[in-house]
């Protein structure tokens, strides 16, 4: 399991343009999994050889009646429960604020590490402002600007000095399978049914209390770690914000695991946050079986199945070459079949194409149907492709303009390559190289 970086502060320190440098990307939403009042803020980062998660909450403010800024002081408590170290950015030029103080208070009691990070040190010599915030009581402080990254790299140094090295698990061999989508969907009712007792067979492998359940299914040929994400943690825990645990879990075990068994309410249909969790796991290269839960439930005409599942691939696309199973969990129909079709992505996912069986194939492909005209008029001539050594399907295309090459027909050699080499319910990627 990865570390996890959370940053908190009140509003408008600087939080977002932090967690930018940190991920690299161009704006605050990275992925946007919905479900509170505010859109999650979530994203990868690495420093000094780790790898590391990076949590942007929202702003803290104590004692208000306001819906929206009570979720931001639960989502400020939650980074305290969950994260392995925090940053807590204060503003440089404005001093310590009563609601600094506030966020100090629960921060002290936290026995987190915390990193008090004064942001807006964008010019010589205002640095010197921080040593006002040594007065918080949370040791060093560290004068940033998150603006032009002075300062950032002092801080990740420090930071990652107190991440886990990241520690294999138990069963690593096996394949993870991993069950994942909204809440009440039917996922914990599915792992329950697949192991056969609804009591206490789950057995915690991962140690902590952040993590997803592991539990071997050892049955029917099959030998797997299924990763059920809806166990919720002890009541004193969890803040009333059940959905927002569920989205974090979810794209933990999404990282985690080898193969997604994404479920879908029959009764709600496929909405926002199920195709957000769909490329979710597609982002991450993992393989993916789409389970539509209580079937039994639906009024059923001739062509009901099938449109059902027209809309779900228009939903999805551009991926949309993925096994659809339509299952009611309680009525034990077709639970197994969705298993059968998990543990053959898997195997497929694995699957490693000789280079000149390849070059066979495509080339006269690509040579029939060759790419449209580069710029200015110039003729793209692709010469050579290989499948990459990556623990997911990838594909190198040498070409002599490979920046001219387009998304449509990058997608018509991706289907080739799907047609025959059946990579159904396996996100490919393909890249185009200088020869």
């Amino acid at each position: 399991m990865s570390n996890i970086l959370a940053i908190v502060g009140r509003p408008n320190v600087g939080k977002s343009t932090l967690f930018n440098r940190l991920t690299k990307s161009k704006d605050a939403i990275v992925e946007s999994v919905s479900g509170v009042t505010r859109d999650r803020i979530y994203g990868e980062s690495d420093w000094n050889g780790y790898d590391f998660s990076v949590i942007d909450t929202g702003g803290y403010v104590h004692g208000s009646e306001d819906t929206f800024e009570e979720e931001i002081r639960k989502q400020v408590l939650f980074a305290i429960d969950e994260a392995d170290a925090i940053i807590f950015m204060v503003d440089l030029r404005e001093g310590i604020s009563p609601l600094d103080e506030d966020v100090a208070e629960l921060l002290r009691k936290s026995h987190k590490d915390i990193f008090v990070t004064a942001n807006k040190a964008d010019e010589p010599n205002i640095g010197d402002l921080a040593g006002e915030f040594y007065g918080l009581g949370l040791g060093e402080v560290y004068a940033i600007s998150a603006n032009n990254g002075s300062g950032t790299g002092e801080l990740l140094d420090e930071v990652v000095k107190v991440f886990k090295e990241s520690t294999t698990e138990e069963e690593t061999d096996l394949p993870r399978i991993a069950v994942v989508g909204r809440p009440n969907v039917g996922k914990s009712s599915l792992v329950n049914t697949l192991i056969g007792d609804n009591r206490n067979i789950v057995t915690p492998i991962a140690g902590t209390t952040r993590d997803s359940i592991y539990t071997r299914y050892n049955a029917f040929g099959h030998d797997f770690m299924l990763v059920d994400t809806a166990g919720l943690r002890k009541k004193g825990k969890v803040y009333e914000n059940i959905e927002f645990y569920s989205n974090l879990r979810t794209i933990r075990a999404i990282e985690n695991s080898d193969v997604c068994i994404v479920m879908i309410d029959a009764e709600v249909g496929i909405d926002k946050q199920d195709v957000n969790i769909f490329h979710l796991a597609e982002k991450n290269k993992k393989g993916i079986v789409v389970v539509v839960n209580k079937w039994d439930l639906i009024d059923k005409q001739t062509n009901t199945h099938l449109d059902f599942e027209r809309e779900i691939r228009s939903k999805i696309a551009p991926f949309n070459d993925v096994p659809i199973v339509f299952t009611s969990v309680k009525g034990k129909q077709r639970i197994f079949k969705a298993l059968e079709l998990a543990s053959e992505i898997f195997e497929r996912r694995n699957t490693r194409i000789p280079t000149s069986q390849l070059n066979d194939y495509l080339l006269p492909i690509i040579e029939n149907n060759p790419p449209p005209m580069g710029s200015r008029g110039r003729y793209i001539r692709i010469k050579y492709v290989m499948q990459l050594k990556t623990s997911s399907p990838q594909f190198a295309f040498f070409c002599n303009l490979p920046d001219d090459v387009k998304d449509p027909y990058s997608r018509f050699l991706e289907n080739k390559i799907r047609e025959e080499y059946n990579f159904t319910g396996i996100p490919i990627q393909m890249f185009f190289r200088k020869k």
